[in-house]
Protein backbone atom coordinates (compact mmCIF):
# COMPACT_ATOMS: atom_id res chain seq x y z
CA UNK A 1 0.00 0.00 0.00
CA UNK A 2 1.22 3.44 -1.15
CA UNK A 3 2.37 5.54 1.23
CA UNK A 4 0.01 8.84 0.81
CA UNK A 5 1.43 12.47 1.77
CA UNK A 6 -0.14 16.35 1.61
CA UNK A 7 1.79 18.77 -0.73
CA UNK A 8 2.00 20.27 2.48
CA UNK A 9 4.20 17.69 4.31
CA UNK A 10 5.90 16.78 0.88
CA UNK A 11 7.09 20.79 1.12
CA UNK A 12 7.98 20.65 4.45
CA UNK A 13 10.25 17.51 4.17
CA UNK A 14 12.09 18.96 0.83
CA UNK A 15 12.52 22.18 2.97
CA UNK A 16 14.26 19.97 5.51
CA UNK A 17 16.16 18.27 2.88
CA UNK A 18 17.19 22.24 1.12
CA UNK A 19 18.77 22.60 4.02
CA UNK A 20 20.68 19.27 4.93
CA UNK A 21 21.43 18.51 1.72
CA UNK A 22 25.58 17.88 0.95
CA UNK A 23 25.48 18.77 -2.90
CA UNK A 24 23.19 20.56 -5.24
CA UNK A 25 22.86 17.52 -6.78
CA UNK A 26 21.72 15.90 -3.80
CA UNK A 27 18.78 17.90 -3.37
CA UNK A 28 17.99 17.84 -6.76
CA UNK A 29 17.53 13.94 -6.85
CA UNK A 30 15.55 13.71 -4.03
CA UNK A 31 13.28 16.30 -5.02
CA UNK A 32 12.81 14.47 -8.37
CA UNK A 33 12.19 11.39 -6.90
CA UNK A 34 9.96 12.62 -4.11
CA UNK A 35 7.61 14.57 -6.78
CA UNK A 36 7.31 11.12 -8.99
CA UNK A 37 7.06 8.83 -5.82
CA UNK A 38 3.93 11.30 -3.98
CA UNK A 39 2.28 13.02 -7.04
CA UNK A 40 1.38 9.97 -9.86
CA UNK A 41 0.57 12.31 -12.53
CA UNK A 42 4.21 13.33 -12.74
CA UNK A 43 5.41 10.84 -14.84
CA UNK A 44 8.83 12.28 -16.17
CA UNK A 45 10.63 14.55 -13.43
CA UNK A 46 14.15 16.44 -14.37
CA UNK A 47 16.05 18.99 -14.04
CA UNK A 48 18.45 20.94 -16.92
CA UNK A 49 20.83 23.15 -15.53
CA UNK A 50 22.55 25.99 -18.48
CA UNK A 51 25.84 25.08 -19.38
CA UNK A 52 27.93 28.16 -20.72
CA UNK A 53 30.30 27.40 -23.48
CA UNK A 54 34.20 28.88 -22.48
CA UNK A 55 34.11 28.87 -26.58
CA UNK A 56 33.42 31.97 -27.79
CA UNK A 57 30.14 31.98 -30.77
CA UNK A 58 29.03 28.83 -28.96
CA UNK A 59 25.57 28.97 -27.44
CA UNK A 60 24.52 27.78 -24.02
CA UNK A 61 23.04 24.41 -23.61
CA UNK A 62 20.49 22.88 -20.99
CA UNK A 63 22.15 19.72 -19.93
CA UNK A 64 20.12 17.46 -18.09
CA UNK A 65 20.97 16.71 -14.65
CA UNK A 66 19.09 14.69 -12.14
CA UNK A 67 15.78 12.94 -13.47
CA UNK A 68 13.57 10.29 -12.95
CA UNK A 69 10.90 8.38 -15.40
CA UNK A 70 11.88 7.07 -18.72
CA UNK A 71 15.18 7.20 -20.58
CA UNK A 72 15.43 11.01 -23.22
CA UNK A 73 17.63 11.16 -25.85
CA UNK A 74 17.32 15.17 -24.83
CA UNK A 75 20.35 14.93 -22.58
CA UNK A 76 21.80 18.55 -24.42
CA UNK A 77 18.73 21.46 -25.48
CA UNK A 78 20.05 24.40 -27.20
CA UNK A 79 18.07 27.56 -25.16
CA UNK A 80 16.06 28.32 -28.53
CA UNK A 81 14.42 24.59 -29.06
CA UNK A 82 11.83 23.48 -27.01
CA UNK A 83 9.22 23.89 -24.18
CA UNK A 84 12.68 23.34 -22.20
CA UNK A 85 14.30 26.38 -24.04
CA UNK A 86 11.45 28.32 -23.81
CA UNK A 87 11.12 28.44 -20.27
CA UNK A 88 14.63 29.29 -20.16
CA UNK A 89 14.89 31.76 -22.54
CA UNK A 90 11.53 34.02 -21.14
CA UNK A 91 12.17 32.94 -17.69
CA UNK A 92 8.55 32.25 -17.01
CA UNK A 93 6.91 29.08 -16.04
CA UNK A 94 5.82 27.40 -19.06
CA UNK A 95 2.41 25.12 -18.89
CA UNK A 96 1.11 22.67 -22.03
CA UNK A 97 -1.93 21.46 -21.44
CA UNK A 98 -1.68 19.15 -24.84
CA UNK A 99 1.91 18.86 -26.26
CA UNK A 100 0.63 17.60 -29.70
CA UNK A 101 -0.48 21.44 -30.11
CA UNK A 102 2.45 22.71 -29.30
CA UNK A 103 4.88 23.28 -32.29
CA UNK A 104 7.76 23.84 -29.65
CA UNK A 105 6.99 20.28 -28.23
CA UNK A 106 10.14 17.90 -28.54
CA UNK A 107 9.10 14.66 -28.84
CA UNK A 108 10.11 12.23 -25.51
CA UNK A 109 7.88 9.65 -25.18
CA UNK A 110 4.39 9.04 -27.07
CA UNK A 111 2.78 8.93 -23.73
CA UNK A 112 3.54 12.45 -22.92
CA UNK A 113 0.60 14.56 -23.21
CA UNK A 114 1.24 17.48 -21.04
CA UNK A 115 3.99 19.41 -19.92
CA UNK A 116 5.44 22.05 -17.00
CA UNK A 117 8.37 23.76 -17.23
CA UNK A 118 9.79 26.10 -14.57
CA UNK A 119 12.58 28.48 -14.48
CA UNK A 120 15.60 27.81 -11.24
CA UNK A 121 17.19 31.17 -10.87
CA UNK A 122 20.11 32.57 -8.49
CA UNK A 123 20.26 36.41 -8.12
CA UNK A 124 17.58 36.66 -10.43
CA UNK A 125 19.65 35.04 -13.20
CA UNK A 126 18.18 31.83 -15.00
CA UNK A 127 20.38 28.88 -14.34
CA UNK A 128 18.39 26.18 -15.18
CA UNK A 129 15.22 24.50 -14.95
CA UNK A 130 12.46 21.67 -13.41
CA UNK A 131 10.67 19.80 -15.98
CA UNK A 132 7.65 17.58 -15.83
CA UNK A 133 5.77 15.64 -18.34
CA UNK A 134 2.41 13.77 -17.23
CA UNK A 135 0.77 11.02 -19.49
CA UNK A 136 -2.44 12.99 -18.74
CA UNK A 137 -3.95 15.90 -20.41
CA UNK A 138 -4.05 19.12 -18.67
CA UNK A 139 -2.41 17.46 -15.97
CA UNK A 140 -0.82 20.87 -14.13
CA UNK A 141 -3.26 23.19 -12.57
CA UNK A 142 -2.43 26.35 -10.60
CA UNK A 143 -1.41 23.95 -6.85
CA UNK A 144 1.16 22.48 -9.53
CA UNK A 145 2.73 25.36 -10.57
CA UNK A 146 2.81 26.85 -7.39
CA UNK A 147 4.29 23.76 -6.03
CA UNK A 148 6.61 23.12 -8.61
CA UNK A 149 8.12 27.11 -8.45
CA UNK A 150 8.42 26.10 -4.46
CA UNK A 151 10.41 23.13 -5.98
CA UNK A 152 12.82 25.16 -8.38
CA UNK A 153 13.66 28.17 -5.88
CA UNK A 154 14.52 25.71 -3.63
CA UNK A 155 17.43 24.74 -5.79
CA UNK A 156 18.23 28.23 -6.37
CA UNK A 157 18.01 29.33 -3.01
CA UNK A 158 20.42 26.22 -2.08
CA UNK A 159 22.90 27.23 -4.76
CA UNK A 160 22.52 30.94 -3.73
CA UNK A 161 23.36 29.81 0.36
CA UNK A 162 26.83 27.79 -1.46
CA UNK A 163 28.02 29.39 -4.19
Amino acid sequence: MATTITREQLATDLQTMAQAAPSVEDLMTDIVGRLQQYLPHYNWVGFYMIEKSALPGVDPMLVLGPYVGAPTTHTRIPLNQGICGAAATTGNTVVVDDVNSDPRYLACSIETKSEIVVPVRVHGDIVGELDIDSHEPAAFGAEDRAFCEFCARLVGEYLERTA
